[in-house]
């Protein structure tokens, strides 16, 4: 690479703050989403989010997606017990939802899944996208338990061709895993990280190597445990 400097492809848009401190370290990040989501509030959709947040309920989020499409229209307080993935999420929950109660966290759907039936939860809420993995919800139903799914975001693959090589790619999702492998491969040097083990499972599908995964399941933990690895600092 240009004067010896490592570049990274980041999978997601993350800080400025972020890619500045990798910058005075040698890093380059660049950016390049490999999918796109917005909300989907329907009327429909609407009035449940509003029932159910009148209501004392358990609630699970997966992604920081589905917290913004419920807090567009969540605008009073909430007596919910929440389960989350990631620490990026549970700081977004944290922050818009600080009425509710963070009952735990997961670093995958599928332990996330574990966690919900040690607890004895039997009725839980699931605010997700329209391609949300199966692990979860089928985990829940296969002990007797109830979830409601409801959808609040959808995601939508945006390939891209890549025109070079990178030291590293990060990924923080399945579906940009899946979006990025159908019209690109990794060269066999390229460090590959992600956020969780959700994500490196996906990317299992695809490659047979080594992947990096985030010590914390957070957005800038991923960035952070990238930095550490290639300046050799512990973090």
């Amino acid at each position: 690479m240009q004067d010896n400097k490592r570049v990274i492809l980041c999978t997601r848009p993350i800080s400025k703050a972020l890619v500045q401190e990798a910058a005075t370290q040698g890093i380059i990040i660049e950016e390049l989403s490999f999918i796109d989501t917005h909300p989907v509030l329907t009327e429909v959709i609407t009035d449940r989010i509003r029932e159910i947040a009148g209501e004392t309920r358990t609630v699970i989020f997966t992604s920081m997606n589905a917290v913004d499409a419920v807090t567009t229209v969540v605008t009073a307080p909430v007596h919910w017990n929440i389960y989350c993935i990631g620490n990026t999420t549970k700081k977004l929950i944290l922050e818009k939802l600080p009425t509710a109660r963070i009952v735990a966290t997961g670093e995958s759907a599928a332990r996330l899944a574990e966690r919900l039936v040690d607890d004895g939860v039997k009725e839980a809420v699931f605010f997700c996208g329209n391609i949300r993995r199966d692990e979860l919800p089928n985990k829940l139903r296969s002990e007797g338990g109830m979830v409601e799914e409801v959808i609040v975001y959808e995601t939508q693959e945006r390939p891209t061709v890549l025109t070079k090589e990178y030291d590293a790619v990060l990924f923080f999702s399945p579906s940009a895993v899946n979006s990025f492998f159908s019209t690109n491969k990794i060269p066999k040097q390229t460090e590959v990280f992600a956020i969780g083990k959700t994500t490196a499972e996906a990317i299992r599908q695809y490659l047979n190597k080594r992947i990096i995964v985030a010590h914390v399941t957070g957005k800038e933990e991923l960035v952070q445990r990238a930095i550490a690895h290639f300046t050799g600092v512990n973090r």
